[in-house]
């Protein structure tokens, strides 16, 4: 029971969704129709990506990119190399996993450099870049991975919507790296390649080009929109479990139970008509403020999961979903997961890395706010 207890301390937003789920079965009881309007088709989804992307990072096939970066000799081109590295990645990989891989990159190469002064904020451009890169693709986030498929748009639309957001984070985050680096653009770097590429194994060929090939089919599976998922799921499984079955101990359990628990939360809320009402009224026009508020206390992916119901205004949702994570530490699971991994090699800078955190991403959200929600006016549908 001790360990439960300690294991629940550390994973807060299971906690609150495991909280959650419970309180809503009191509101509308258990029955076959609640577990009906669960979304399997997103779970099933994430469980796939999850798998992969475990593959992924366990035979390092991102190891060309991490190669690459070594060649740059400034910090600012370097920079802006890692920084734009999370933010294409973020729209293939989702958020959480581009972070992972290069919010660790970035520590190696600047403390290999003699450079660590300029860890935090950078990092801290990574977040915002993986929050913003990554919701152009439906798939870039949890978040909109669950949108996407509860919206039936098409993804050319999607992504037509998502551009203007796109493109002007990118330039942003452009200018927030020549103000970081103002005082000298052309200040150098020296980094040993050898120390940070790693190698690809031989006898592991079969699971890269294995996970690769399955990583294709998912996408496929996603932008189609098929309704032969279940099969996908299966061939995940079985592809997986042929090459290397351990892999299944390794991934993210904790994120796809917290989506269920959210799933039962929201449709519970939804399927009592009282609070439904209370809540179509309440949400209904201002999607916008209402995501961005409530994903500040439970985080955005929940956050998207409760509202949507109530939602007349899809863009609205997705647009204050996307922007979030841009307020506090709490707004993206991203942003907790880019904490987890700075505190983990520099244990004693946690209240540092918030404050360094909040000024840059509360900067660049007081820019992007007001014309998010002006753009949240344009109807997806």
């Amino acid at each position: 029971m001790k360990k439960v207890i300690e294991f629940l301390k550390k994973e807060i937003m299971l906690t609150v969704a495991v909280l959650a789920a419970i309180f809503s079965l009191f509101i509308t009881p258990p029955s076959l129709e609640l577990v009906k309007e669960i979304d399997w088709h997103t779970l099933g989804t994430l469980f796939m990506m999850l798998c992969v992307l475990e593959g992924f990072k366990q035979e390092n096939i991102f190891k060309p990119i991490i190669s690459f970066s070594t060649k740059f000799k400034t910090m600012a081109a370097l920079s802006l190399f890692l920084i734009f590295g999370v933010f294409f990645t973020s729209m293939f990989v989702t958020n959480d996993v581009s972070l992972i891989i290069f919010v660790p990159l970035t520590i190696l190469l600047f403390r290999g450099g003699n450079k660590e002064k300029y860890i935090l904020p950078v990092i801290s451009m990574e977040n915002i870049a993986a929050i913003r890169g990554s919701l152009l693709m439906p798939f870039g986030s949890p978040q909109n991975l669950f949108l996407y498929g509860q919206s039936g748009t098409s993804v050319f639309n999607f992504m037509l919507h998502m551009s203007p957001l796109c493109m002007g984070s990118g330039i942003l985050l452009i200018i927030f790296v020549m103000i970081l680096y103002r005082k000298n653009l052309k200040e150098e770097i020296v980094i040993n390649s050898k120390e940070v590429s790693g190698v690809w194994e031989k006898e592991k060929r079969v699971r890269r080009i294995t996970y690769l090939s399955l990583f294709v089919m998912i996408l496929l599976t996603i932008v189609t929109r098929t309704r032969f998922w279940p099969v996908a799921v299966l061939i995940v499984i079985i592809a997986i479990a042929a090459v290397n079955i351990k892999l299944f101990t390794q991934v993210d359990y904790v994120l796809i139970f917290t989506f269920l628990c959210f799933f039962i939360f929201s449709s519970s809320i939804a399927g009592n008509p009282k609070i439904s009402v209370v809540l179509q009224k309440a949400v209904a026009g201002h999607e916008y403020w209402w995501a961005i508020g409530l994903s500040q206390i439970i985080s955005n992916v929940p956050a998207s999961i409760v509202l949507y119901p109530f939602t007349e205004n899809f863009s609205g949702l997705i647009y204050g979903a996307d922007t979030a994570g841009l307020c506090s530490l709490i707004g993206s699971l991203a942003s907790v997961i880019n904490y987890r991994i700075y505190v983990r090699e520099y244990p004693e800078n946690g209240f540092k890395f918030i404050k360094v955190f909040t000024l840059i991403s509360w900067a660049f959200f007081a820019i992007v706010v007001i014309p998010g929600f002006f753009l949240s006016r344009w109807k997806f549908f």
